[in-house]
């Protein structure tokens, strides 16, 4: 006999007999919805939005606000102002939010700022003012507070407004290994205002555009030919929206580049399916990230595996001489590398060992399969990656990795 209880929707509990006595199954559905705005002059304090996301409908709101030091620097007199405009009562929680600095022990000061500020369980967000680091680890310590507290993005980085700050996942780096600890927990509202680009240095501004080149490649040709078009004068004017030319480039730029992410990410946002073609790029670049910093960046680490696997798809045809030479020029227009010391032999060895555990037994690597298409494949052999590896020294025989950083030679 199966019984039903009144349970809320979605949720099931049933009890049945076995031949040893009783057992219950419990199923439950959980709705998720967030919100994505793009909302330029977002400290304007005629710009309602981040006071209305802040609003709790008493008044003053209460806030904690999780700002990186650097924005703080920047941006921390007018928050002030636009907060104190609208009746806000906050505390700062600053954070120097930097790839070595994400782990465990910085969660636990974010943790420890909730508790002392008294955070409540449901109608209080936290504020996340920052980069992609800074997101990724606070959204880990709201989705262990009182296991889940609603928190609230706002990306100052480009790859935090393409992909860091749009999504559902969490994480810090354990040992080794990149972002090993982490939850699905995403923020109720992420706001999103190009202006903050405007004080990015380049360097950063280009390790989002490689993230966005990631979208391009795989899903979106026509966003590869505005990176083709645009990417140099994009970095130069720090992606700032205008009339026409560059600037509605740049917007037209981000929009696409959001919207591809979003498009891939909302019916798979558990991970349930573990073919995901945001994954390019990302078969590789945990490991060689790690191993570099902090010396790459993560858009620098993902470049160099997109690259190598641009490499892969042309030595098995799928992608034209022509085609590799158009990802590899555009990825040169970007000052972003294509190699790096750390890529032996070995170290890709054990780095798409590793992506095989995290794939649970396969590859499921994408491919491109021309520019704007990709497909997954499963049977990539170490001899595949060395014959890779060599092509792109033979192509990056300049290097420009000490010139563009200061750094060591990129010949492998």
């Amino acid at each position: 006999m199966t019984k039903q209880s009144s349970l809320s929707p979605g949720s099931r509990l049933n009890d049945y007999t076995t031949q040893d006595g009783a057992a219950w199954r419990v199923s439950a559905l959980k709705e998720v919805s967030y919100d994505v705005m793009v909302q330029p002059r977002l400290l304007d304090p005629a710009n309602p939005a981040l006071a209305d996301a802040l609003s709790s409908g008493t008044t003053p709101a209460r806030r904690l606000i999780v700002i990186d030091a650097t924005v703080r620097s920047l941006y921390g007199e007018q928050l002030a102002a636009y907060l104190a405009g609208h009746d806000v009562e906050f505390h700062l929680c600053v954070i120097d939010a930097h790839e070595s600095a994400k782990v465990m022990e910085t969660v636990f000061e974010v943790v420890d700022a909730m508790d002392a500020f008294g955070v409540p369980r449901r109608h209080a967000p936290v504020l996340a003012m920052g980069g992609g680091v800074l997101t990724d680890i606070v959204g880990l310590a709201a989705s262990l507070y009182r296991r889940a507290t609603p928190y609230v993005r706002i990306p100052t980085t480009l790859i935090g407004m393409i992909d860091a700050g749009i999504g559902a996942k969490t994480g810090v780096n354990f040992r080794e290994h990149k972002n090993r600890l982490g939850t699905y927990h995403p923020s109720s509202l992420t706001l999103i205002d190009p202006g903050f680009l405007a004080t990015l240095d380049a360097r950063h501004l280009r390790n989002g555009l490689a993230e966005i080149l990631k979208v391009a490649l795989v899903k979106d040709a026509e966003l590869f030919d505005l990176l083709e078009g645009h990417g140099a004068s994009l970095v130069e004017q720090r992606m700032q929206p205008g009339e026409g030319g560059t600037g509605g480039a740049a917007l037209t730029v981000l929009r696409r580049a959001v919207q591809g992410m979003l498009e891939e990410l909302q019916p798979n946002l558990w991970e349930h399916q573990l073919r995901r073609l945001v994954d390019f790029g990302h078969s590789f670049s945990p490991s060689v990230e790690m191993a570099a910093l902090p010396e790459l960046l993560h858009g620098e680490a993902v470049c160099i595996d997109m690259a190598l696997s641009s490499v892969l798809a042309h030595h098995r045809g799928l992608l034209t001489e022509a085609e590799l030479g158009r990802v590899l020029d555009v990825m040169r227009l970007l000052h972003l590398p294509v190699l790096h010391p750390v890529c032996t032999p070995d170290l890709m060895r054990a780095a798409l060992a590793d992506t095989v555990k995290h794939r649970d037994g396969w590859q499921h690597m994408p491919l491109p399969r021309g520019i704007g298409d990709a497909v997954f494949v499963n049977d990539v052999t170490q001899r595949e990656i060395e014959a890779a590896l060599l092509t792109l020294a033979e192509r990056d025989r300049v290097p420009r990795w000490r010139a563009l950083h200061g750094a060591v030679d990129m010949g492998v």
